[in-house]
């Protein structure tokens, strides 16, 4: 249901707006990051259009506090039989194509869908195809289908997934207008993860700052070590606006990494912490500039970081910033992580 799909406000209101006024058109193309969001927004547009008791103005919860709540039209109800139908996948008039064993889709499954679309729905107002990854289409299959696109059938919809909509024809592109899913904030991962995922608070905030708005990338991260990374990527940032003496500045942070860790695995989490050091930065940066609180990446240290901002202005902010990217650089080149730690403890 589209009230269920976090962020993406825009494209909801749009999708919505079309399916109730009945001006869908009959082909679109999903794109945006991966883990965003594009498939399950594809499976409510599925259930609005074919739901039995179909919801007019619909709330969508907010995630930034003060938002005012997106009404929308027309949404599933979620509980009549179609509706759990296209849930468990099994409504005839619902297809998914997705990518096989050797993460291509060839043209069988797409002729298959193609011959079902020349016939009226069995039972719904109008048939419903997603092919996920649709850039994982065989040039045959996507050839196959352009054919379909160029004439599509009057009771079905066609809806493309992908993450790299580069990767198809330009004649399949040109065919089916876009609709763009652009990255969560920070918050709205967080959300999800502890909502959908049953992360608690604090691991989803340390996942989130790293997920580059993604809450698949969220999900295959190590919980454990990003809350780690965070802590130790606070503990420096918070030392380094303490303390001004540079010899006191190098004490401060020489237990930086905590327990001992070796090779590779003491670059990767090196790697994490600089990462999240850039992201409480950035955080520092706009409550010095007197931003928007609901923009920040760490809302929930926000007291702790409007305590290490009030040393900082924007000249220091915007030079601790840029100087987090050096280091990245020198953890790839095997530089030592004491050196690099200690380089950038006086660069804050």
């Amino acid at each position: 249901m589209f009230r269920t799909i976090v962020g993406h406000r825009r494209v909801l209101s749009l999708l919505s707006r079309a399916i109730n006024n009945d001006t869908l058109p009959p082909a679109l193309l999903f794109s945006g990051p991966a883990g965003v969001g594009k498939r399950r927004t594809a499976a409510a547009v599925s259930r609005a259009i074919n739901c039995l008791t179909p919801v007019a103005d619909a709330s969508v919860a907010t995630v930034h506090e003060g938002d005012t709540a997106l009404v929308l039209p027309r949404d599933a109800c979620g509980t009549c039989t179609a509706c759990r139908r296209i849930e468990r996948g099994v409504h005839p008039d619902v297809i998914v194509i997705e990518p096989g064993d050797t993460g291509t889709i060839k043209i069988d499954p797409v002729r298959d869908v193609i011959d079902r679309a020349a016939f009226r729905p069995f039972e719904a107002k109008r048939r419903v195809v997603i092919v996920d990854e649709a850039d994982a289409m065989q040039a045959p299959a996507q050839s196959a289908l352009l054919k379909t696109l160029e004439e599509p059938p009057s009771a079905s919809i066609f809806l493309l997934v992908s993450s790299l909509p580069d990767a198809l024809l330009p004649t399949v592109r040109s065919r089916c207008p876009r609709i763009r899913f652009a990255p969560l904030t920070s918050q709205e991962v967080a959300y999800a993860l502890v909502r959908d995922h049953e992360y608690t608070r604090e691991d989803a905030s340390a996942v989130a700052t790293d997920s580059d708005g993604s809450v698949g990338r969220a999900i295959a991260s190590q919980a454990a070590d990003l809350v780690d990374a965070r802590e130790s990527a606070h503990r420096l940032l918070e030392q380094s606006a303490r303390v001004s003496d540079p010899v006191r500045r190098i004490e401060a942070v020489k237990d930086f990494m905590g327990s001992k860790t070796a090779g590779a695995a003491e670059r990767e989490k090196l790697s994490a912490c600089l990462r999240v050091l850039a992201s409480l930065l950035r955080d520092v940066s706009v409550l010095v500039e007197g931003g928007d609180a609901r923009v920040l990446a760490n809302p929930d240290l926000q007291r702790e970081l409007d305590a290490i901002a009030r040393p900082f202005d924007s000249r220091r902010t915007t030079r601790a910033y840029q100087a987090v990217d050096e280091p990245l650089l020198a953890v790839d080149r095997n530089v030592s992580p004491k050196v690099v730690i200690d380089w950038l403890a006086l660069q804050l």
